[in-house]
C-alpha cells in the first residue's frame, strides 16, 4: 500500500497554470528560402516541441519563462540549436542548411540532454526503426546492430544486453525513465520488454554508476518511449510483420491525442512464433515464443509542470530449447518453458522555476517469473518448478541548478526498495529485501571549443535475506545481512580540435554490489549440470574506465575510433572444485582482479553528388582477463561490418525509399574460459529494401528484409545453445507494413 502513497503524493505535487507564454516561427531553408515542411522543433529540458506546417510554420504553448535551448531538426538539413529567452514577442525566423550528415537527436541518457555532436560522453543511439529495417525480430536482437553491443540468447526469443564483454547485472537497463528489475542474474532471464512503443534506443558504454548506481559498471542500455502527438493532432497507425524462418506474426495498434495541456496515448502489440529454423533446415525444438504487449499514457503540461504517467504490461511465454528433436511449426506451448508477466508502471515529474528546475521520476515494477518443467511425481503439471515475485519500487529526484556563468549542475538523490519472494517447489534465490541509496552531483562546463563535465556520487545498499531449510542439509540457505557502500566519479572533456575533428576523454568509475544468486546460491543450476555454491563474504565490484574517441566529420565523410580500457577490481566468477554433489560437480563463487580492453572504428563515405550513395564500414572489438591470466567469459568475438546502402527523396511510387546490403563477418572466438569451447568465424549476408506512399489520405510503409541470405550454419559465442551443439537462425526474410492516418 505505501507505493500507492508515494505515487498519489507525487500526483498531488502537480502544479497548476498561471500565464500562458507562447513561440511561434517559422522554418525555411536557407539556400532556396523555401519553407521547411515537418521540421522538429523541440524544448529538450522541456521534452516538449511541435512540428512544422506545410508553411513551415510553427506555434508552441505554455512554455515557462526563463533561457531555453531549442533544437531544430530535419532530415536532409543540418541539426541547429538555439538559445531563447522567455517571455519574447517576437517571431523566430530558422535557417536550416541542407547537408548530407545524418540528422541529429538529443541524448536523452545523459544528464544534460544535449545533441551527440555537444555530448561529452559518446553514446550510441538509433531509433527502433532502423533497428527494425534490417529485419530484428526481437528488441534484444535488434540493439546487437550498434557498435559494441551483443546479446546472449537462448534460441530467438530470450536475449540479454551485452556491453564490451559485459552483461547481466553489470548491464542496467532503463525503460519509461526508471531501472528494469526483472532478475537479470539468471542465464536464460531475457530483456524482457517489447520494441512496440519504444522510440530508441541509448547505450553508454563504460561505467554509469554516476548517474544510475549500482549495476550500472558496465554501462546502461536506455529505452526511449515513444513521444506523444503534437498538441491538437490525433493519430491512429497500425502495422503488421511476418517472419518467414519462425513463420512467425507480430501485430501492432495504436492511438494518440494530445491538447494543448493534456495528452493521451494507448498502444498494443502481439507476437506469436514457431519454432526457428537452422541453417542445416531443422527446427530448433521448443524455441517457440508468445509476447503480449500492452502500453498507456497520459501526460499533461503548463508554463509551471510537466508531468507524465505511463504504464507498460508485457507477458511473455517462451520455450527453453534443450535439443532438435521434434520437427514441428506448432506455436502452441510445450515443456519446459517460462512465463513472464512484468508491470511497469512510472510517473515523470517536472516543476519548471524561472531558470532552474526540479525533476522527480517514481518506478514501480512488478516481476512475476514463472518456470514450467517436465512434471515430477508429486509436482502437478500445471503448477510452476519456480516462482519468484519481485516488487521495486524506485525513486530519482533531480535539482537542475541556475546556470552559473557558463556552468550547468545538476544535484541528485535516487533510490530502490525491493522484495524478492519465492512460491514454487524450486528456490534459485531466497525470499530477500533490499534498500538503494544515493546522492550525486554533476556539473558541466562549455567554452568555445571545450566541453568539461564532472561529478561525485556516494551510494548505500542494504540487503537482507531469509534462512531457509535446516542448516547442514543441501538445499540450506543461511541468512544473509550486508551493507555495501562506494564512493565513484567522473571527469570528462571534450575538444574541437579543429572545425570537423573532435576528441573525447572520459575517466569514471563504477561498482556492482554482489547479486543475491552470488550471495546465497546453494543447488543445481538447471541447464548446466552444475552445483553452485554463493559467497556470503563477497565485495563491491569496483572498476575503472579511461575511454578515449576520436571522430572526424565533414559534408562527405566520417571517419570514428574509440578505445577503452576497463580495470575492474574483485570481479565475481564461478571457480570448479574438485567436490561433487548428486553426480554434479561443485563451482563455487570467488573473486579476482580482471581487465577488458578493446574498442570500436568505423568510417560513412556519402559522396557528393551521389548524396544518396552511403558506404559504411565498422569494427568491434573486446578482450576480458583475469589477473591470473584466464580468460572472461561470454566475451563476444571480434566482428567486421560493411554496409552499401541507398536512400532518395522519392521516385515514382515511393517516397524516402531506401535499399542496402550488409557483410557481417565474425572472427573465431579462441580466447575462451573454463566453461566454453572455441567457436568458429561466419559471415552473414543481408539486405533490405522499403519507403513510403500515401493513399485515401493514409501514409504507408513498406519494409522487405533478408538475413543471412545465403543461409549459413553457424553458432554465436554468445548463445547458450552452444554447449549442445544448436547453431543459430538461418535464412530469415521479414516483410512489414504499416500505415498512419
Amino acid at each position: 500500500m505505501y507505493k500507492l502513497y508515494y505515487i498519489l503524493f507525487a500526483i498531488a505535487i502537480s502544479a497548476t497554470a498561471f500565464s500562458q507564454n507562447t513561440i511561434k516561427g517559422k522554418v525555411i531553408d536557407a539556400e532556396t528560402q523555401e519553407p521547411i515542411f515537418s521540421a522538429s522543433i523541440y524544448f529538450s529540458k522541456l521534452d516538449k516541441g511541435s512540428m512544422s506546417s506545410v508553411d513551415g510554420d510553427f506555434t508552441i504553448v505554455n512554455i515557462p519563462e526563463g533561457n531555453h535551448e531549442l533544437v531544430i531538426s530535419s532530415l536532409g538539413y543540418a541539426t541547429q540549436t538555439f538559445k531563447i529567452k522567455v517571455p519574447s514577442n517576437q517571431d523566430l525566423l530558422i535557417l536550416l542548411q541542407p547537408t548530407a550528415i545524418e540528422m541529429e537527436a538529443v541524448i536523452v541518457s545523459t544528464p544534460f540532454h544535449q545533441l551527440q555532436s555537444e555530448n561529452v560522453v559518446k553514446v550510441e543511439r538509433a531509433t527502433v526503426g532502423d533497428l527494425q529495417k534490417a529485419g530484428a525480430i526481437t528488441l534484444a536482437d535488434g540493439i546487437t546492430q550498434l557498435p559494441g553491443v551483443e546479446s546472449i540468447t537462448t534460441g530467438s526469443g530470450i536475449g540479454k544486453p551485452v556491453i564490451r564483454g559485459l552483461s547481466a547485472n553489470r548491464v542496467l537497463v532503463y525503460t519509461q525513465g526508471v531501472r528494469l528489475e526483472n532478475q537479470q542474474f539468471g542465464d536464460e532471464h531475457g530483456l524482457g520488454v517489447s520494441s512496440s512503443g519504444v522510440e530508441s534506443v541509448e547505450v553508454i558504454k563504460g561505467p554509469a554508476s554516476l548517474l544510475y548506481g549500482s549495476d550500472a559498471l558496465g554501462g546502461v542500455l536506455y529505452l526511449n518511449p515513444e513521444k506523444y502527438a503534437a498538441s491538437n493532432v490525433s493519430s491512429l497507425d497500425a502495422a503488421v510483420n511476418y517472419f518467414t524462418n519462425t513463420l512467425g506474426t507480430e501485430a501492432n495498434i495504436g492511438f494518440k491525442t494530445s491538447g494543448n495541456k493534456f495528452k493521451y496515448l494507448l498502444r498494443g502489440n502481439y507476437a506469436t512464433h514457431s519454432d526457428y529454423k537452422t541453417g542445416g533446415g531443422k527446427r530448433v525444438t521448443n524455441s517457440r515464443f508468445t509476447e503480449k504487449d500492452l502500453k498507456a499514457g497520459i501526460g499533461y503540461q503548463n508554463n509551471k509542470y510537466r508531468g507524465d504517467l505511463r504504464y507498460n504490461y508485457n507477458n511473455t511465454l517462451a520455450g527453453i530449447p534443450e535439443e532438435i528433436g521434434a520437427q514441428t511449426t506448432s506455436k502452441t506451448e510445450t515443456l519446459p518453458n517460462q512465463k513472464l508477466n512484468n508491470h511497469i508502471l512510472s510517473f515523470d515529474n517536472k516543476v519548471f522555476l524561472k531558470n532552474s528546475s526540479f525533476n522527480f521520476k517514481l518506478g514501480y515494477i512488478f516481476n512475476d517469473r514463472k518456470e514450467f518443467e517436465e512434471p515430477e511425481d508429486d509436482l502437478a503439471e500445471d503448477l510452476p518448478a519456480l516462482e519468484m515475485h519481485l516488487e521495486t519500487l524506485n525513486y530519482d529526484l533531480k535539482y537542475n541548478a541556475a546556470k552559473w556563468g557558463n556552468f550547468e549542475t545538476i544535484f541528485g538523490i535516487q533510490g530502490m526498495f525491493q522484495t524478492n519472494k519465492n512460491f514454487g517447489e524450486e528456490l534459485l534465490i531466497p525470499d530477500a529485501k533490499l534498500r538503494d541509496f544515493g546522492i550525486l552531483a554533476t556539473t558541466h562546463l562549455h567554452l568555445d571549443n571545450i566541453d568539461l563535465q564532472a561529478g561525485l556520487r556516494f551510494d548505500n545498499r542494504n540487503l537482507e535475506t531469509n534462512e531457509y531449510g535446516m542448516e547442514g542439509e543441501p538445499s540450506y540457505f543461511a541468512p544473509v545481512k550486508r551493507d555495501f557502500n562506494s564512493y565513484n566519479g567522473a571527469l570528462g572533456a571534450k575538444y574541437n580540435i579543429l572545425k570537423s575533428l573532435t576528441a573525447r576523454l572520459n575517466l569514471a568509475t563504477g561498482f556492482r554490489a554482489p547479486n543475491l544468486s552470488e550471495l546465497t546460491s546453494n543447488g543445481t543450476h538447471e541447464g548446466t549440470n552444475r552445483y553452485e555454491i554463493g559467497n556470503a563474504d563477497l565485495k563491491n565490484e569496483q572498476n575503472f574506465q579511461i575511454d578515449l574517441a576520436l571522430e572526424y566529420r565533414n559534408e562527405h565523410f566520417e571517419i570514428f575510433a574509440n578505445a577503452f580500457y576497463n580495470k575492474v577490481n574483485n570481479y565475481i566468477y564461478l571457480n570448479p572444485t574438485s567436490e561433487f554433489v548428486d553426480e554434479n560437480p561443485v563451482f563455487r563463487y570467488v573473486q579476482d582482479d580482471a581487465k577488458l580492453y578493446g574498442g570500436e572504428a568505423g568510417m560513412h563515405i556519402h559522396p557528393h553528388p551521389l548524396d544518396w550513395l552511403h558506404i559504411e564500414s565498422s569494427l568491434e572489438m573486446v578482450k576480458g582477463e583475469q589477473d591470473s591470466g584466464k580468460n572472461l567469459p561470454l566475451i563476444p568475438a571480434t566482428s567486421i561490418t560493411n554496409t552499401l546502402r541507398m536512400e532518395f527523396e522519392k521516385t515514382m511510387f515511393l517516397e524516402n525509399p531506401y535499399s542496402f546490403i550488409s557483410l557481417k563477418s565474425t572472427l573465431a572466438q579462441n580466447k575462451v574460459s573454463d566453461f566454453e569451447t572455441n567457436s568458429q568465424g561466419y559471415s552473414l549476408l543481408n539486405a533490405g529494401i522499403g519507403g513510403n506512399f500515401n493513399y485515401i489520405n493514409t501514409n504507408f510503409n513498406v519494409r522487405i528484409s533478408a538475413n543471412n541470405i545465403l543461409d549459413k550454419a553457424y553458432i554465436s559465442h554468445l548463445s547458450r545453445l552452444k554447449p549442445d551443439n544448436i547453431p543459430n537462425m538461418g535464412r530469415n526474410i521479414s516483410l512489414s507494413i504499416s500505415a498512419k492516418i
